[in-house]
């Protein structure tokens, strides 16, 4: 989890020499040996806290920062027969590709921390690797969801890249079996955005699940605001639902416009809805009959201890509910803890190691075992919400 915007007015070949210019940068001060931790072990958090999606930025952030304040409260990290603590070095990315390359290289060269969560999105973390990998850090991004995200051009794994979160072929495949199965729905509508890798993405994964009629596919941009014209299109159809793969922050306005204009059916998207401004955009009456698939149900306090405690923490903190972007990035930095703990060493190429090995990880968002790309293998969740407030959690198997 997860936005991944390439505004129209920048050309993959302005993207591309940024890029080569970074990592040449970070080549001549990159060391292959990676780097080790002394006192204290630095994490550095290559986050978007300003820019187009600072709102995932800022609910990681405080993911992060609640999982190290608890961890040096107990004392640290156990590293072989010692306890070290977390420093964590915070840099804002400014959600773009450019500045997330930029950080990634301070971060690793200037910085010298041995692990890196973040960034937060796709994009920007893919903008990230030739730097982490030059300098042997490997970073963990609580959201990046592109299946490609930690393979290289030939299908091998990138050997510093990890995620906490599913990719988007998973969620995708995993909200048409819900569709099928749940709702029992026949003729769907999708509305997707097609500015980001996240939203083709999962329109994608979908279509290639659901067993029923895709009646028509309307695309929109990042930044739209008015949606009228795809929905009156939608509205002339026969529809059971609509899958709706994007963020909040344009989904929220279009089922407003959608229930104004007497569009009942149910909505279905993915974890960029797992935020609660979504309702805020909506209107919590309009909020009803929303559908998401999600790592993390703050319903499932009611089973697992562990999530019951990281909730309360975090509401004591932060005096609101945890969203699923702190929990995923919560986990990212015990992720971080289990590679060094299991490897009894806090340099970067042992921490990268420990990740790749890591299996059956208690943590937030459900147990977790990391697989040969490097993707976290645990339950999925789908929530439904009602006047605006989650409702029901089921489990998609």
């Amino acid at each position: 989890m997860k936005k991944q915007i390439v505004k129209a007015i920048m050309s993959a070949g302005v993207i591309a020499a940024s890029m080569l210019a970074l990592a040449g940068c970070a080549t001549k001060s990159a060391t292959s040996k990676g780097n080790t931790a002394g006192n204290t072990i630095k994490i550095g958090v290559n986050m978007e806290l300003s820019g187009a999606v600072a709102g995932y930025g800022e609910q990681q952030k405080q993911g992060i920062e609640l999982a190290v304040k608890q961890i040096n409260a107990a004392g640290g990290i156990k590293v072989g027969n010692t306890k070290k603590k977390i420093t964590a070095v915070y840099r804002d990315n400014k959600s773009s590709t450019s500045g997330a390359a930029s950080v990634a290289a301070q971060l690793a060269n200037t910085d010298k921390v041995v692990a890196i969560v973040g960034p937060a999105t796709t994009n920007d973390g893919t903008a990230s690797i030739p730097n982490v990998t030059k300098a042997a850090v490997p970073m963990v991004s609580p959201s990046a969801t592109d299946p490609n995200f930690t393979l290289q051009k030939n299908g091998s794994v990138q050997p510093y890249v990890f995620r906490a979160c599913f990719n988007n072929d998973f969620q995708g495949d995993h909200a048409a079996i819900f569709t099928n199965d749940t709702l029992k729905a026949k003729n769907v509508a999708i509305i997707a955005d097609n500015s980001t890798d996240y939203g083709t993405g999962l329109a994608k994964a979908f279509k290639k699940k659901f067993k029923g009629n895709i009646v028509t596919t309307q695309y929109y941009q990042s930044g739209d605001k008015d949606f009228n014209a795809m929905l009156t299109t939608i509205k002339s159809k026969k529809i059971d639902a609509i899958y709706a793969p994007g963020y909040y922050s344009e989904l929220g306005l279009v089922i407003k416009q959608a229930r104004q204009s007497g569009i009942k059916v149910p909505f279905i998207g993915a974890d960029g809805m797992a935020d609660p401004k979504l309702a805020q955009i909506a209107g919590a009456a309009n909020a009803t009959d929303i559908y998401y698939t999600t790592p993390f149900s703050t319903l499932s306090a009611n089973s697992s201890k562990l999530v019951k405690n990281f909730m309360t923490s975090f509401k004591k903190q932060y005096q609101t509910e945890a969203p699923t972007f702190s929990a995923l990035a919560y986990d990212s930095v015990y992720m971080i803890k289990q590679a060094i703990e299991d490897q009894k060493a806090a340099d970067s190429a042992s921490i990268a190691k420990g990740l790749a090995k890591i299996k059956k990880m208690p943590a937030v968002t459900g147990t977790t075992t990391i697989d040969s790309h490097h993707n976290p293998e645990k339950p999925l969740a789908v929530e439904q919400l009602t006047q605006g407030k989650i409702a029901k959690v089921y489990t998609v198997k």
